[in-house]
């Protein structure tokens, strides 16, 4: 298996890539829900921290797009800043008391001091905005492609870029994303699925299924959006993970599955933004999708 290391050279101003082989071996996980946290069910989540005790949370859509500081306790907002309704908030990070939160297609990225929420300063770049983790060193941006970008957090400049893979097909759709233990977590765009990334060559090392997370049940009449959103207690080992109009946070512990029902092969079409895509979930791209999912899978299977 070939796998594609995309680095940035800073002496000629464009990608140098490399390969090198590496052995597969998923392992593929599924869930237990430890407890669930009230979650506002008007947050279009999009990035997703855990801090202090607290959660930091960036919201999305024009007109709705924030920064929050939320109580997990009770799910009330204690702080909030709200973006001109020009920009659509994406992912956030934490970085040396900072929060950094990205905007979709305004390409901009709001820098602001974490205990006060005052704006401290803009950085701009090159694509679209989607997620956003730190790693101890950089920060890591998903822009809906396989690529993953490393950029110093003093600069916002790019040092590296990372092709995300499984099996040798790249991993398209990479969204919100969180820096665990030495791998990055990301959400993948309209499915049930976080690949677990190698953050050195780009592999896909693991799969968390997390089909049925939210019961229909628990939320008569209400409209819920996308899985979306990842945050890490590292203090307690704790995983929150919940969606774009989810009324619940969830506490998760992640179980390795003995027979896994995901396809060892997830494959999904290149990445092609359309217009108001991020805002809706009618524009479904995977191609080779868990039947039992709830999504329509014959459909994507077929396409």
């Amino acid at each position: 298996m070939l796998i594609w290391l995309v680095f940035f050279n800073p002496l000629n101003c464009f990608p140098c890539i490399t390969g090198i082989n590496s052995p597969s071996g998923l392992v593929y996980y599924t869930y237990r829900i430890l407890d669930r946290l009230p979650h506002d069910p008007q947050a279009f989540t999009q990035g997703l921290i855990y801090h202090d005790g607290y959660f930091y949370e960036s919201t999305g859509l024009y007109g709705k797009s924030s920064l929050r500081q939320v109580n997990p306790g009770d799910g009330r907002v204690l702080r909030q800043v709200e973006l001109a309704k020009t920009y659509f908030g994406e992912g956030i990070a934490l970085c040396n008391d900072r929060i950094y939160q990205l905007t979709w297609r305004e390409r901009r990225a709001f820098v602001y001091d974490c205990a006060t929420f005052n704006l401290l300063q803009t950085f701009t770049y090159d694509n679209e905005g989607w997620g956003l983790t730190y790693d101890g060193k950089y920060l890591i941006m998903s822009d809906g492609s396989a690529i993953l970008t490393f950029l110093d957090p003093e600069t916002f400049t790019p040092v590296r870029k990372l092709s995300v893979q499984c099996n040798g097909k790249p991993i398209v759709h990479l969204n919100e994303l969180e820096y665990i233990n030495g791998k990055i977590f990301a959400n993948v765009w309209l499915t049930d699925f976080i690949a677990i990334i190698n953050p050195a060559t780009g592999e896909v090392t693991g799969w968390l299924d997390l089909s049925g997370l939210l019961d229909p049940k628990t939320h008569p009449g209400r409209t819920v959006d996308v899985l979306n959103g990842i945050a890490y207690d590292e203090q307690g080992d704790r995983l929150f993970v919940t969606g774009k109009l989810w009324p619940y946070i969830f506490v998760i512990k992640i179980e390795e599955e003995n027979f896994p029902k995901v396809p060892v092969n997830i494959l999904f079409k290149q990445h092609q933004p359309k217009e108001n895509s991020k805002g809706s979930t009618s524009q479904i791209s995977a191609h080779c999708f868990k039947p039992s999912s709830n999504y329509a899978s014959e459909k994507l299977i077929n396409e």
